[in-house]
């Protein structure tokens, strides 16, 4: 079996907030995305999530995680595309990338939770029909690329300037980071042959299996096989997720609280769920130690170099800050990881 090592290390957070008060949760993720960038990790993703406690917007978000940082990734995991416009979402991540000086890294998924509620009021008129899969992500990739409006001769003029009409802020970088939240095996040919990064994570579709990590095997290679042979001028990265919970600098409350969510979601683990044969991967809880034998045991974690410390729903600041610390100083370098050189350079000042 091949030893794991990663050379990328990012963080997985929803983003949460109480209801009386949106403003503390938001402010404290953002101190968060911080905090991660201060341990060296190279990269903070937020979830998109809709009428729910959650980020309902990623871009916005990002946008002020971009003057609360410098130098890690921001990432979204992921923006359902059916709710968004595809120009109007290529603008706004557009300026948020700027803003951020290039660090955006984008990732999309079909579908639309809670479409019997939401559909009618994104949409003036019966959504239905519309094209809310692959094509609409297309049309995102398309917009971001900048390809000029009208004909090769039209212009617009507004006061003092005069310009051939295409998205602004135009960031030709941004359309080279793109990646797909790929659950099946279409999904992950789809994503390799438009030459989009692969997001990977703890839900995945069980095609002609029911263990979780056959089918995440399969899925990468799939995904590899599908990859253009000519390449393309970015190499397309994977990213795997796992939710990590060391126990080793938490308190006797933490532990208890820690051991209590994980057995909440065991039992979605040991079959198949709904019709779609859904499978979860079992959260890695326990100490440094247990969960380096468990990781090292993973066949997926040794296909691939970058992982995603996928944070859990509903903990405090404070909790996800040692999990956070744990996982970096205890667990990462045992996988080989080491801190770029800006991250250890900040970590002196």
């Amino acid at each position: 079996m091949s030893t794991p090592r990663i050379t990328s290390l990012a963080l997985l957070t929803p983003g949460n907030f109480a209801d009386d008060d949106p403003y503390t949760g938001l402010e404290e993720t953002l101190r968060l995305f911080a905090y991660g960038e201060r341990l060296g990790f190279d990269g903070a993703w937020i979830r998109q999530r809709h009428l729910e406690h959650g980020v309902g917007s990623a871009a916005v978000f990002l946008a002020a995680a971009g003057q609360r940082t410098e130098r890690i990734e921001l990432g979204t995991a992921v923006i359902p595309i059916g709710y968004e416009s595809p120009f109007r979402l290529a603008e706004d991540l557009a300026l948020a990338d700027v803003l951020s000086r290039g660090r955006l890294q984008i990732g999309f998924s079909t579908g639309m939770p809670h479409a019997d509620l939401l559909g009618d009021l994104v949409y003036d008129g019966d959504w239905r029909g519309f094209d809310l899969s692959y094509g609409r992500i297309a049309r995102v990739l398309d917009h971001l690329r900048g390809d000029y409006l009208g004909a090769p001769d039209t212009v617009i003029h507004s006061p003092g300037n005069r310009q051939r009409p295409r998205l602004q802020p135009h960031n030709p970088g941004l359309a080279r980071r793109i990646w797909y939240g790929g659950g099946s095996l279409r999904s992950a040919r789809w994503a390799a042959g438009n030459g989009l990064s692969l997001l990977s994570g703890n839900i995945i579709t069980g095609e002609g299996t029911d263990d979780f990590t056959t089918a995440q095997l399969n899925l990468l290679a799939e995904y590899r096989r599908a990859l253009s042979p000519t390449g393309s001028d970015r190499p397309a990265r994977v990213a795997l997720g796992r939710v990590i919970v060391p126990l080793d600098s938490a308190d006797a409350a933490g532990r208890a609280r820690y051991r209590a969510y994980a057995a909440s979601r065991h039992a979605r683990t040991l079959a198949p769920q709904g019709p779609k044969r859904t499978l979860f991967a079992p959260d890695l809880v326990g100490t440094a130690e247990q969960i380096l034998e468990r990781l090292v045991a993973d066949p997926v974690l040794a296909e691939v170099s970058e992982l995603r410390l996928e944070l859990p729903y509903e903990f405090r600041r404070e909790e996800y800050e040692q999990i956070l610390h744990d996982v970096r100083h205890l667990i990462a370098p045992e996988l080989g990881w080491r801190p770029s050189v800006a991250a250890a350079r900040e970590a002196l000042r």
